[in-house]
């Protein structure tokens, strides 16, 4: 019988359809061993991000609760985002003090990886676009790989996506 503490095994992420659940696998893990910082990263964040599915939601909030916990998006644009996950972007509202969405500067925007990673171990990367290959780890340094990567493009991100908008 196995530890209910010790994560499953990282899933294998051959195509476009098994991102979505490497992506609730990569929360859940990282949930549970305590991490305190999941970082997304994609250019827009497409249909294949689970950001609509409630059981999601409710993983979130139960872990935003907690002190010092913080979710980080960095996308490119955030266009299409409201759209795609309408759901995500209402429940977002109540957690708006614990979710920081960043905007990429243009001319980074083109290096954005299509990943989630945690600020332990673990990393969920779409290595291939195309095919929608990737792979999820629980190996430090390949999660320090992508840590590294993207936090040199959100050192030069500004804030996006404000939770309302003003208009006349």
């Amino acid at each position: 019988m196995s530890d209910p503490a010790t994560p499953a095994s990282p899933p294998a992420i051959a195509g476009p359809e098994d991102f979505a659940p490497a992506v609730r696998w990569g929360v859940a893990t990282a949930l549970a061993e305590g991490a305190r910082t999941l970082t997304a990263v994609d250019l827009a964040f497409g249909e294949n991000w689970p950001w609509d599915d409630a059981d999601l939601h409710d993983s979130l909030a139960a872990w935003l609760r907690l002190p010092q916990r913080r979710l980080v998006l960095l996308a490119a644009n955030y266009d299409d985002f409201p759209r795609q996950h309408p759901r995500f972007v209402q429940w977002r509202r109540d957690w708006a003090h614990a979710i920081t969405p960043f905007v990429a500067p243009d001319e980074l925007a083109g290096t954005l990886p299509t990943a989630l990673f945690d600020d332990r171990r673990l990393s969920v990367v779409r290595l291939d676009p195309v095919q929608g290959r990737g792979r999820a780890s629980l190996e430090p340094r390949t999660r320090l790989k992508w840590h590294d990567q993207v936090d040199a493009v959100l050192q030069r991100s500004s804030p996006g996506f404000p939770v309302t908008t003003l208009g006349l």
